[in-house]
């Protein structure tokens, strides 16, 4: 349901391909009127050499077109994120100790999340896309990490962090989008819902 004090007025139906939170906050935020439907396509492992852009990009597609086929004659908007430190990507921790790995390689380095994104109108334009941004952890010490890790938290999260939540103690420096960090682009995704007409700026 769109807020009190919608920024923008939802035009078509629109689809969030996602079952996640942090997507689903940002939409509410806006005020846009939305259906979540998490897609139910597979989730296969990079192929060999493929580059965290391309294989972001490439899971934000086979998530979209798994939903179009549910939900025809909406616009969709699809997403994927990944975490990739000097061109490897890093997924989601399969237990505490991969996510302690994870987080001890990541720490006192940059690395890149990669935000893949394809969107679909209802007149069948297609646009896909992706956004990367540079985050800086800080040295933390493995007491820290042991810490952080035994909350949970990094359980479900790419990269083993989430950096709106009390992952944010490891994070020393954002260079690029902050929500494509969370989980969504999402300057970039409302550029083009506005041209596709998706959505319009509130007269009101």
């Amino acid at each position: 349901m769109p807020t009190k004090h919608s920024i923008y007025e939802t035009i078509c139906p629109l689809v969030l391909a996602s079952g996640s939170p942090r997507r689903k906050d940002f939409f509410q935020q806006l005020g846009l009127t939305f259906e979540s439907v998490p897609s139910r396509a597979a989730e296969p492992r990079p192929s060999p050499g493929e580059s965290p852009g391309s294989y972001a990009t490439r899971m934000a597609e086979q998530k979209g077109l798994e939903v179009l086929e549910r939900c025809p004659g909406r616009a969709i908007v699809a997403a994927d994120t990944v975490v990739a430190l000097n061109g490897l990507i890093l997924g989601k921790p399969g237990d505490q100790d991969e996510a302690i790995s994870m987080l001890t390689r990541l720490c006192g380095h940059t690395h890149q999340v990669v935000t893949g994104c394809w969107l679909h109108s209802p007149h069948s334009a297609q646009q896909t896309f992706h956004v990367t941004t540079d985050v800086r952890m800080r040295a933390a010490t493995p007491e820290e990490l042991h810490a952080y890790v035994a909350t949970g938290e990094p359980a479900d999260k790419a990269g083993a962090y989430a950096i709106q939540g009390i992952g944010s103690f490891l994070v020393e420096h954002v260079h690029g989008s902050y929500t494509n960090v969370v989980g969504l682009p999402l300057a970039r995704v409302l550029e083009v819902l506005v041209s596709w007409g998706v959505i319009v700026p509130r007269q009101d």
